[in-house]
Order: structure tokens, then C-alpha cells, then sequence
């Protein structure tokens, strides 16, 4: 009889390899992660929702409907306290449709340009579909947006957001550091905890 422990199998409904590298190094070698791409989605997943819960269940919901497989999502918003909460549900795309992550940190510079309160907060939702029913987890990280960029690792707003407890942005932050306190490796452990012991956190 094997001892081998058995890999679980999921179906991140993403192809950003930003995204998936944090996911992977974060749940470790318990858990076969496949793109949408490996399964052979190449269509793009609606995002439509007012909240960024909705858009992950309604991309999560899309792809078990397609392929009836166990399956997360996930969405992310930057809330800026002086600007009302934005950019929100809207975050990937602050700058426009086809916007790059450079033309959204711009924008957001040059709106917080005279703005002294520089709170803000990211959050993460995770929406996962099994057997069992939907499921959502939640990270949040507090911090603030700097004057100017900082930094060259990480990737989105990543130059312009400095968490509170480190004092420094995550672009100047190791991967492992960052993965330890971000929004995402909150909620992605907060899945983890799920999978392993099959109840909701």
C-alpha cells in the first residue's frame, strides 16, 4: 500500500503568469494547478459583476459550466480611500480597455496628485466551484499609495502600494515576503485551509 500523499487537481480560471506563479508557490506541490489554456478554454470569461466577488464567481461559474471540473477565480480591487473607493471593481482596467499596468499606475499618480490621505486597501476574492458547492475566501491588506514608484519586482500596482506593515511597496519586496502578507496569499491560504480540512473557513 502507497503512503504517497494525493495531489488535488483544480482549474485556476486564469492565464496571467504573474498570477500563477504566486498561486503555485503559495499552495506548494499538494496541488496540480491548470490554466485555462491547459484545459483548452481560450475564450474570455466574463466580468461583468458590480463587485469583485460577482466577476470571480461569474468567471468560476463559467468555466464549470463549460467543463464541469473543480475550479477557482479569482478578482482583485485597489480601494483608495480619497477617491471614493476607486478604482475598485474597475481596477485592471482603471486606464482603459486595453490599458497596460503602467498606463493604470499613471492615471492613479496623477489622480492622488493633490491628495493628502493616501490610505487604501487591496482585496482578493477567491470563488471556488467542487462537488460541494460554491465557496468564496477573502484577503485584505491595508497600506497606502506612494508619491512615486518604488521598486521593480512584483507586477500591477505593485511600485505604488506600500502595505502598512512593512513600510516598504511590494515591488521592493521579495516574492516569499510578499506572498506572507499580501491579498491574495491571504485569501489563497484561506482556499488551502478549505481543501485540506473539506470545510469553509
Amino acid at each position: 500500500m502507497s503512503d504517497k500523499k494525493e495531489v488535488k487537481r483544480l482549474v485556476f480560471a486564469s492565464n496571467n503568469a504573474h498570477k500563477f506563479a504566486e498561486i503555485r508557490a503559495i499552495l506548494g506541490a499538494d496541488y496540480e494547478i491548470k490554466s485555462l489554456l491547459e484545459i483548452g478554454c481560450t475564450e474570455d470569461l466574463p466580468e461583468t459583476q458590480d463587485t469583485i466577488a460577482g466577476n470571480a464567481l461569474q468567471k468560476a461559474r463559467r468555466v464549470r459550466e463549460l467543463y464541469g471540473c473543480d475550479c477557482f477565480a479569482d478578482d482583485t480591487g485597489l480601494m483608495v480611500d480619497a477617491l471614493g473607493g476607486a478604482p475598485g471593481v474597475y481596477t485592471a482596467r482603471y486606464a482603459g480597455e486595453q490599458c497596460s499596468p503602467d498606463d493604470n499606475i499613471a492615471l492613479l499618480l496623477l489622480n492622488m496628485a493633490t491628495e493628502d490621505n493616501r490610505k487604501a486597501h487591496f482585496s482578493t476574492v477567491i470563488a471556488l466551484i467542487d462537488d460541494d458547492g460554491e465557496h468564496t475566501f477573502e484577503g485584505r491588506v491595508d497600506g497606502e499609495i506612494a508619491y512615486r514608484r518604488h521598486g521593480n519586482g512584483g507586477f500591477g500596482y505593485d511600485p505604488i502600494f506600500i502595505p502598512t506593515e512593512t513600510g516598504v511597496s511590494f515591488a521592493e519586496m521579495s516574492a516569499d515576503a510578499k506572498n506572507a502578507i499580501s491579498h491574495r496569499g491571504r485569501a489563497v491560504r484561506k482556499l488551502a485551509d478549505y481543501l485540506s480540512c473539506g470545510k469553509k473557513k
